[in-house]
């Protein structure tokens, strides 16, 4: 038998949390177990089937009016939709064109007292301290490319010294990229900064920086970019100007392996943790299952004195009386509009629509509109108040929710994330994806399906959420694993070495 769940009382949908058969007369109701929406008293019966996921008309809705969920509006109906029928791109569509002017209305932003969000004291982990003060969870040697024109050398670097890893080293990694040269401009100048702030990262107990000689993103720019640094954790090697570069960077990765092995594990109190929040392959549970744990895993974190950056600046369109209302003050919120706007104003110089989204995978899933996509994806955000706007490779400085500059795709806004200074990033998904950021991913999955399936992917299962699991249970169920990740436990991508970076391209290339 199917399940249905309606998400706020003011929804005129309700979502599929298992297939449906057509005639079935279910239950549906506000959140909690499927006896709890029973005893509501609310039913209704399909007309069609449902696919798991995606949603049911819960009354009439004739054609023009608004199609709710969330208690929000995530567009509106193309043709009449007879209570009991299947709900999606065929009869529905978004109400999403053009420029939107925001206004900073803090009186509708949800209560939020950190005291009364559940979590107890501050708990610990076991984590590395660097002299600047900042905790790290890994202690790696990292290779960053300037140039992607010796890719092939910091691979064979990595693959020539994996004997380097050994005792308090938990890694040695190369991050091949294709830019730094034929860049101009804004590109140039945010592929410098990115790189430096990666270079920059605490998970990082050493790093070699490899140039080739004749790029445009010179030796003398990066250092410039990088700033005050530590010439024994930050080594530099120009390709042209060694006899033999394999043998020069053995060497300097000896040197960064004997400043990395100094450090060792203690314990850490968590409102050291910087924590990205992140989605990809979204479906019709993203919203209800994955993204509300970690919106409780976020508030518990900020309440404690935390950090969590949220990012995917698109899929926050159609979103935003979820968000800018939380602003912590006038100066965050003209600093998320700025954001967005800004956001906007890149499609539309480009050409492109501006609400071009969800993804094919996105709609089979079970997501319809950018609107039914945006707000099921701030829901990682939870309810906290959002005290930072941060640009494309800004490094986070305040405590508590952060908003951070980046786009939807999954490798560019996770290697933003890291950039941005997060320890790791939890990203849900309800269609599955194997790949890693530089800093530990941790993949949460939405559905019950897709974390038996794809077992050696997922390391956590929000889909006991569609059977009845609290939200704020699988929040801390989370957190708990979060603190493991920091003691050293390894995600699944980590075990099988999927690591990769990819840099925010806008311009052209030379």
């Amino acid at each position: 038998m199917g399940n249905l769940l309606r998400i706020h009382e003011r929804d005129n949908v309700a979502v599929a949390l298992s297939p449906i058969e057509a005639g079935e007369c279910l239950p549906f109701g506000g959140q909690g177990t499927a006896k709890e929406r029973q005893d509501a008293a609310l039913t209704v019966t399909a007309a069609e089937a449902i696919p798991q996921g995606h949603k049911v008309a819960l009354e009439d809705i004739p054609a023009g009016a608004p199609v709710i969920k969330y208690g929000f509006p995530i567009g509106h109906a193309t043709k009449d939709i007879p209570k009991g029928s299947w709900v999606h791109t065929h009869n529905m569509a978004t109400n999403l064109e053009g420029e939107v002017e925001y206004t900073y209305d803090p009186e509708k932003a949800p209560a939020w007292d950190p005291s009364q969000v559940p979590g107890g004291e501050v708990p610990t982990f076991r984590g590395y301290l660097r002299p600047d003060g900042r905790a790290a969870i890994r202690n790696e040697i990292w290779i960053i490319p300037t140039v992607g024109c010796v890719n092939g050398v910091i691979k064979s670097l990595t693959e020539q010294n994996q004997d380097l890893v050994t005792g308090n080293i938990d890694g040695l990694y190369a991050f091949p990229h294709p830019f730094g040269c034929s860049q101009t401009g804004a590109d140039h100048a945010q592929t410098r900064k990115l790189l430096a702030a990666l270079v920059n990262h605490p998970n990082a107990g050493a790093v070699l920086v490899v140039g080739l000689g004749c790029e445009n993103l010179t030796h003398e720019q990066f250092v410039a970019e990088l700033g005050d640094y530590d010439p024994e954790r930050v080594k530099f090697m120009i390709c042209q100007e060694e006899e033999d570069e394999l043998a020069k960077g053995a060497e300097l990765l000896k040197e960064c392996a004997a400043y990395a092995g100094q450090f060792s594990r203690q314990s850490i109190p968590a409102d050291k943790l910087v924590i990205g929040m992140k989605c990809g392959g979204s479906d019709g549970l993203s919203g209800i299952t994955a993204n509300p744990a970690v919106g409780a895993f976020s508030d518990m974190l900020c309440a404690q004195g935390g950090t969590t950056i949220l990012t995917e600046v698109p899929e926050m369109f159609g979103a935003e009386g979820m968000l800018m209302c939380r602003c912590a003050d006038k100066e965050v919120f003209e600093k998320a509009v700025a954001m967005l706007n800004g956001f906007k104003q890149y499609f539309i110089r480009h050409g492109e629509v501006v609400y071009d989204n969800p993804s094919p995978g996105n709609k089979q899933g079970g997501i319809t509109t950018l609107e039914d996509k945006s707000c099921g994806c701030v829901q990682k955000g939870g309810d906290a108040p959002i005290v930072d706007v941060l640009g494309y490779g800004d490094q986070v400085h305040t405590k508590g929710l952060n908003l951070l500059y980046g786009p939807g795709n999954d490798l560019v806004s996770s290697t933003a994330l890291t950039a941005a200074g997060c320890h790791m990033v939890l990203f849900t998904t309800g269609r599955g994806t194997p790949f890693g950021a530089p800093a530990p991913t941790v993949k949460v999955a939405t559905n019950q399906r897709l974390f038996h399936h794809k077992g050696s992917w997922m390391d956590f299962n929000a889909g006991t959420i569609a059977e009845g699991e609290s939200v704020a249970d699988a929040g801390k169920r989370l957190y708990e694993l979060v603190l493991e990740v920091a003691s050293g436990k390894k995600t699944w991508s980590e075990q099988k070495g999927y690591r990769e970076i990819s840099i925010f391209k806008d311009g052209i290339v030379l």
